[in-house]
């Protein structure tokens, strides 16, 4: 049961996503057919994410996710990403009265007036702008408003924080390049997945905020997806936001053991921890005979006060990861479950302001300063 205070909270400041793989999920349950796969109706048990469920989440703005594994490559991963770009907007176009697509905060402010979901693109990875920019121009003509620089595997210009290192202290000349040219254009830099050198690179050269959409704090469960203090300390200055995530392995340092030992095992086996696919194939068949320990509530709220305790209340927001991962914690456990993080947190005394600015208020000031740094370029 969700409170009145926080029911009325969301109907003011509605939860503002920062990335949700239901993209991906549709390519792969049902060739990319809203028709095989309705979110219309409750899609419980096949996916995280449907639109009654989004209703329920108090979620008006979603970051969907663009993304293709790096096993996609050259114009492969071009070609692949315009697929996932063209899956969202057929999402848009078969539910309108829902979903409306925005290219910035006023579309964002227009879909809120007419009480729809605004829905935003992110592209997860730098391979898919096969070291193009005029690809990632384009990218942004087609409603893209972030690119991830990297996602598991380094780019010939960006390193991964689950990647060697390519020897260009995290971003190359043409890395700075990248990220000059998406200040200019007005693209979130994505510092998720990234190195912890290229997120200090990327804050060095870029003339507007980063976000980080779906990653959290290292001091708290101790893995290279997350976001060390130095980093966090450095969003305050730069005006960014880190979205955390509620991925298990992210949030729960029992959980990033139990994934330490399954990639092991799977290291045995010849499968890449970084292959996606394979690894998420061979992940399943271990978690049959080795259960995860449980994800809590408890500990995404840890990882939620860790930042704005280091970065500050104006730096932080949500990026849940649905439907690009599992075991979340039972209350969390789909797109619905974002009005039990807000009152775990209203019982630890956060005010409806600071609440307003985790759910949206950020995120929405953000975007707000990448357009102007864009105008001002």
């Amino acid at each position: 049961m969700v409170s009145e205070r926080i029911s009325d909270l969301l109907a003011d400041q509605p939860v503002w996503d920062g990335h949700n793989d239901l993209a991906w999920e549709v390519r792969v349950q049902a060739g990319s057919d809203w028709d095989r796969l309705d979110i219309a109706a409750s899609t419980a048990g096949s996916t995280h994410t449907d639109i009654p469920r989004l209703r329920a989440g108090g979620v008006g703005a979603q970051f969907w996710s663009v993304y293709v594994p790096t096993t996609f490559t050259g114009p492969d991963a071009v070609v692949a990403t315009l697929e996932q770009i063209d899956v969202v907007h057929r999402m848009a176009g078969r539910y309108p009265d829902q979903i409306q697509l925005a290219a910035g905060v006023s579309g964002v402010r227009e879909a809120w007036s007419h009480g729809r979901i605004a829905g935003l693109l992110g592209a997860e990875g730098g391979h898919c702008i096969d070291s193009s920019l005029a690809v990632l121009r384009m990218y942004c003509a087609l409603g893209v408003r972030y690119m991830t620089l990297t996602h598991n595997d380094s780019t010939p210009w960006a390193d991964s924080a689950t990647d060697a290192p390519g020897g260009h202290g995290g971003l190359s000349d043409f890395g700075r390049e990248v990220v000059a040219e998406m200040n200019r254009i007005g693209m979130l830099v994505d510092l998720s997945h990234v190195a912890e050198g290229t997120m200090d690179a990327a804050l060095d050269v870029t003339s507007a905020p980063v976000i980080f959409s779906h990653s959290s704090a290292r001091a708290v469960c101790d893995v290279p997806r997350n976001v060390p203090d130095g980093v966090l300390s450095r969003l305050a200055g730069n005006g960014g936001v880190c979205m955390v995530t509620f991925v298990p392995q992210f949030v729960t340092p029992a959980v990033a053991e139990w994934k330490d030992e399954a990639a092991d095992a799977a290291a045995a086996e010849g499968v890449r921890s970084t292959d996606y696919l394979a690894f998420s194939t061979f992940l399943e068949r271990w978690r049959g005979k080795h259960p995860a320990p449980p994800s809590r509530l408890s500990d995404v709220v840890a990882h939620v006060e860790h930042v704005r305790e280091v970065a500050g209340i104006d730096h932080v927001g949500l990026g849940g990861d649905y439907d690009g991962a599992s075991g979340f914690a039972p209350e969390l456990a789909d797109v619905a479950g974002y009005p039990a993080l807000l009152e775990a947190l209203a019982d630890r005394g956060w005010s409806d302001a600071d609440l307003g600015k985790l759910t949206s208020g950020n995120i929405l000031r953000v975007l707000r300063d990448a357009e102007d740094v864009s105008v001002q370029s």
